[in-house]
């Protein structure tokens, strides 16, 4: 079974793929009251992992191995704590049937366990919830990442992440929320939210803010699990969340292409489209065309369509422009935002020319949300170097390199610089 880093490796991949499953259970039986509780439970017994295997030899079924231990810690809290003594045969019941479900080999995530992490995620996302915490907690309750690796992901303190889950948690609480999928008629309108985190969550992934890495593919693949859990329900498997997964496989078939082998930032145009990943291509595809079955018009669709033009296009050059100005249209009508106004700047620029592009980039530079947005003088700079305007165009770049991003964001911009 080879050394010990393999087997920290391997307990690392099974706390990631089961460890928000097993939480979703001991939550269901012990409460939404004692989430901590099934943390803590949940913990001990992948912390039992990591003492053992490595002088015990990893079991032939792993899986089954975590639950047995989940559900023996699991018993030996409830019997430290007389108000949950009651819970016992709940708890052996479902812990069994998950036990069974291991041994036979049977996915992990499917009938009970699926609906069980769903009420998870509705949980994390409850709308009265600030949307950083929404994706925290959906991050710690139901993907099992830990307070240290959510602060990674978002450049901040463990103490703020900690603080921020905290307070989601006694708010959970004290609104007497309850553990369970919404009612049908409810969950249209609360699903806005699950979408929202999901979309978050796969940003961060897809573009890092700042850091060693230009994309952090954990957090992305973990978005799209979570969204395919939303497509195993007849009353979850709305248009949006097909329109949100073909965003997903759309921009993660892109993922080999986006850097190079030193790891430096390859742009659209430059990037081998051969190696995009077909099968990824073709899930994105599959998703598009559910998507469009019924009369909603989501933002996701309209993201989606954008993602597609890309990824459909034969060259950078052959690209269908003006398709995608007027998609951006349609989407600045339907979800205003900068970020998109900038985007649409870029479409315009390959139909109107960077002239007139550079007009309306201008009618951004006063919004606060662009302040410190590298990406608002980067544009700039390559507008204006198109225009052979060089010395403008290089004091935008260190406008630009002055400004937070990742650092494979940062080499790029430099070359640009030295280019000038």
């Amino acid at each position: 079974m080879g050394g010990e880093p393999p087997v920290h490796e391997l307990v690392e991949h099974l706390f990631r793929s089961h460890a928000g499953q097993m939480l979703a259970t001991l939550t269901h039986v012990f409460g939404l009251e004692h989430l901590e509780l099934a943390e803590e439970v949940v913990q001990e017994s992948l912390l039992l992992a990591l003492r053992q295997w490595p002088f015990q030899g990893v079991p032939d079924n792993p899986r089954a191995w975590l639950i047995r231990a989940a559900r023996n810690k699991a018993l030996d809290a409830l019997r430290r704590r007389a108000v949950l003594r009651r819970k016992e045969p709940e708890l052996q019941r479902r812990l069994e049937s998950r036990q069974t479900q291991a041994d036979l080999g049977a996915p992990p995530e499917a009938g009970a366990l699926a609906d069980e992490q769903l009420a998870m995620i509705f949980v994390c996302c409850e709308p009265e919830l600030p949307a950083g915490a929404r994706v925290a907690l959906t991050l710690k309750a139901v993907s099992g990442f830990s307070v240290a690796e959510i602060a990674r992901a978002f450049l901040v303190q463990e103490a703020t992440i900690a603080q921020r889950l905290t307070r989601a948690k006694r708010r959970i609480c004290d609104a007497g929320i309850r553990l369970a999928v919404p009612p049908a008629a409810e969950i249209p309108r609360r699903l806005d939210t699950v979408l929202q985190a999901l979309y978050l969550l796969f940003n961060e992934g897809y573009a890092a803010h700042a850091g060693e890495d230009l994309v952090r593919e954990e957090l992305c693949v973990e978005a799209i699990r979570l969204a395919q859990l939303l497509t195993l329900r007849g009353d979850t498997r709305l248009p949006a969340v097909h329109a949100l997964l073909a965003l997903f496989y759309f921009q993660a078939a892109r993922f080999e292409t986006r850097q190079d082998g030193a790891g430096d930032l390859l742009l659209l145009a430059d990037q081998d489209r051969s190696r995009w990943d077909g099968t990824l291509l073709s899930h994105g595809v599959c998703h598009l065309e559910r998507a469009a079955q019924g009369d909603e018009l989501s933002e996701y669709h309209l993201q989606a369509e954008i993602a597609a033009v890309h990824v459909t296009s034969a060259s950078y050059a052959k690209t269908d422009w003006r398709r995608l100005l007027d998609l951006y249209d349609q989407l600045l009508a339907l979800a205003p935002s900068p970020v998109v106004a900038l985007n649409r700047t870029i479409a315009q620029s390959m139909t109107a020319g960077p002239q007139i592009a550079l007009v309306s980039l201008d009618r951004l530079s006063d919004d606060p949300a662009m302040k410190n947005y590298y990406l608002l003088p980067a544009v700039r700079a390559d507008f204006l170097r198109r225009l052979d305007r060089t010395a403008e165009a290089a004091a935008c770049y260190r406008q630009a390199f002055a400004l937070p991003c990742s650092e494979p964001e940062r080499r790029f911009l430099l070359r640009r610089m030295k280019a000038m």
